[in-house]
């Protein structure tokens, strides 16, 4: 039976099929040519990033004047507001980086410098130049930092204790991901922009909040992208145990803090939609949603992803090199190696 094979794979799936979204996104403008009057830009959404970066240098200066006395209090809060606050400024980031905000380039760029300031390090205009490779080449490894590096995930395996680390850790793996990838340049002079206002912010909070607001920044950001809630997104938008379907959303509560992060399906269909039109794009084109999968909690998720061990970081899709000749068909996917047990079930968590 299936229950007795070992549930770990060796290997990410692999796949010589394209990636769904673009031959999804032909279909709905086709068949709902409507949905064009999403394609607009949110300018609003700037405000929202000055009001959270305001939120969050008011609780470090708080924080400053109670002392590290109060690091308890610190990490509470920071899990129960500031992992929210800094993930919906990780979005904002986002749509910066799809130019969803502003018509001009640079000013999408400075809003995402500014929602970058609470996270305390220079991560806005690194994520712009990887994040839309992601897009163009998903699951491709050398060209996707989304998937996790080779060693990487023979490292983390699908031990519960090292998932859980790797999560509270996810902002070095991070980082350790983009060196790999081909015929991109990060050191540009946005780069160094974001680098200095990130030093210049992160001296300011030193010195008008103390080292007890830095505190609760650190500990707000790594939240905000780790073992929360919150970063159970991380493993809900590609990561599978049904190789048939490598794009997962999400339809739950947090999506109200998260500004509609969680529908994943529907922005890589149409990138061009900003954060508050993607529930629309799924109400207009229901047929093209209602038959895929998808989490309807990121708390269960999160539970699920560190202690259930099918799910390792191999869990995902890699698009594989076709050869001249081949013709460009959609040949069915190819299982690692090591069987896993699948489920062809809803995930309505």
């Amino acid at each position: 039976m299936m229950h007795n094979l070992k549930p770990m794979p060796a290997a990410f799936y692999q796949s010589e099929s394209d990636q769904p979204h673009p031959g999804r996104a032909r279909a709905i403008i086709k068949a709902h040519p409507e949905v064009r009057q999403l394609m607009v830009r949110n300018p609003w959404t700037a405000l929202i990033a000055l009001s959270v970066v305001g939120l969050q240098t008011s609780l470090a200066f708080c924080f400053g004047k109670l002392g590290f006395g109060y690091w308890w209090l610190s990490l509470v809060i920071a899990y129960c507001v500031g992992a929210f606050a800094n993930h919906a400024n990780y979005v904002i980031i986002h749509d910066a980086t799809h130019n969803l905000i502003f018509r001009n380039k640079s000013w999408n760029k400075l809003v995402g410098i500014l929602a970058d300031l609470p996270n305390l390090n220079p991560g806005a205009m690194g994520f712009r130049v990887y994040h839309l490779r992601h897009h163009s080449h998903q699951g491709d490894y050398e060209h996707d930092a989304d998937l996790a590096n080779h060693w990487e995930a023979r490292l983390v395996g699908n031990k519960w204790y090292r998932k859980a680390i790797w999560l509270m850790l996810f902002p070095f793996f991070q980082l350790t991901r983009p060196p790999r990838l081909k015929a991109i340049t990060m050191w540009d002079r946005w780069f160094f922009v974001n680098f200095a206002c990130a030093a210049a912010y992160d001296v300011g909070v030193v010195y008008f909040c103390g080292w007890p607001g830095f505190l609760y920044l650190a500990f707000s950001f790594f939240f905000s992208i780790g073992l929360h809630p919150v970063g159970a997104r991380w493993i809900q938008e590609h990561y599978t145990n049904d190789p048939e379907q490598e794009t997962y959303s999400y339809y739950g509560p947090i999506n109200r803090l998260a500004l509609n992060m969680g529908y994943h399906n529907e922005h890589h269909d149409l990138p061009s939609i900003p954060w508050n039109n993607l529930p629309q794009l799924r109400a207009m084109a229901p047929e093209f949603y209602n038959n895929l999968k998808y989490h309807s909690s990121w708390s269960r998720l999160l539970f699920e992803f560190i202690f259930d061990k099918k799910y390792s970081l191999f869990s995902r899709i890699e698009r594989t090199k076709r050869r001249n000749d081949e013709a460009p068909s959609s040949p069915p996917l190819l299982r690692p190696a090591t069987p896993v047990a699948l489920s062809a079930e809803t995930i309505t968590f």
